[in-house]
Order: structure tokens, then sequence, then C-alpha cells
């Protein structure tokens, strides 16, 4: 699989995202400061209710553009057959005869991708996945927590 096609596709798929929120905090700012905004009493919070919403949008579109900046600069090295699973490797589990595929990202864990017709998620090393999947190799069968059951897993590729 072409693992910059698919970092090139996390951070397209972030991109939009981030101009989502940018437009909503825009709009929430615009209707924090608007005049039909001021507060009529003490208990009309109609314009501090926006200003909280604009910096949460604001906050978020502020982790969406450090994701995007770590996926840029994310390298794209080659795992090898002895390699550990680490940030930057796409995973292939076998689950219950079913293949699953993961990116083990920097950052946007629960990202989702299709490529080449398959559905990649984007896991970190801080996620319940990433950090059971962390440290193992291609051909092990680690035991993992998945939806809340224990599986034997086996790892298929690791790129």
């Amino acid at each position: 699989m072409n693992k910059r096609a698919v970092i090139k596709k996390i951070t397209a798929k972030l991109m939009g995202e981030l101009e989502v929120y940018f437009r909503a905090a825009q709009y929430a700012r615009a209707e924090a400061t608007h005049e039909q905004n001021k507060p009529e009493n003490k208990y009309d919070t109609r314009g501090l209710e926006a200003s909280y919403l604009a910096r949460g949008q604001s906050r978020q579109a502020a982790e969406l553009e450090t994701a995007i900046a770590e996926f840029e600069k994310l390298p794209t090295r080659p795992f090898t057959n002895g390699d550990v699973i680490s940030v930057g490797a796409l995973v292939t589990l076998d689950v219950g005869g079913e293949q699953l595929f993961y990116f083990l990202g920097p950052r946007a864990g629960g990202t989702e991708v299709v490529h080449d017709r398959k559905e990649i998620l984007v896991i970190t090393p801080q996620s319940p996945l990433g950090e059971q999947l962390m440290g193992h190799k291609q051909g092990e069968e680690p035991q993992l927590n998945l939806g809340g059951a224990r599986q034997t897993a086996r790892i298929i590729t690791v790129e």
C-alpha cells in the first residue's frame, strides 16, 4: 500500500474538517459580538454562550492545524519484517478472519480514510489499541482487548 498516498488522504480529510471548524468559529464569534446578543438582563447569556462556543471551536481548529503539520512532516520510512510497530506504521490485522487496517499516527485518532477500497482507521500510541500494538512485530499474535472482549489478532503486515 502506498503510505504517502494514505497520509495525503488523512491530511486532506483533516483540512476539510479544519475548514468546517474555522467557518463555525467565525460564525459563533460574529454571533457572540453581534449587537442583538447584548444581554437584556443578568440572566440573558446568549452572547456569553456563543463566545464559549467560538473559543471551543477555535481550540479544535488549532488542534487540527497541529495534527496536519505533524502528518505533513511524518517520515514514510518502510518497515521491514523485524521492525516493531511504532508511529508511521500501516498495520494490517486479522481478527476472527476479518482484515482490519490501521495507521499509527501522531494525532487525529479516529480519523477514517478509504484507500484502494480499504477503510483505514488512524490510531495513536495513546489509544487503547495503539498502546496494545506498540512494540509488536509482523507475524505475532497478540491478545488484544477489542470492543470489550479479549481476542487473538494476527499481525499480517507492518508497512
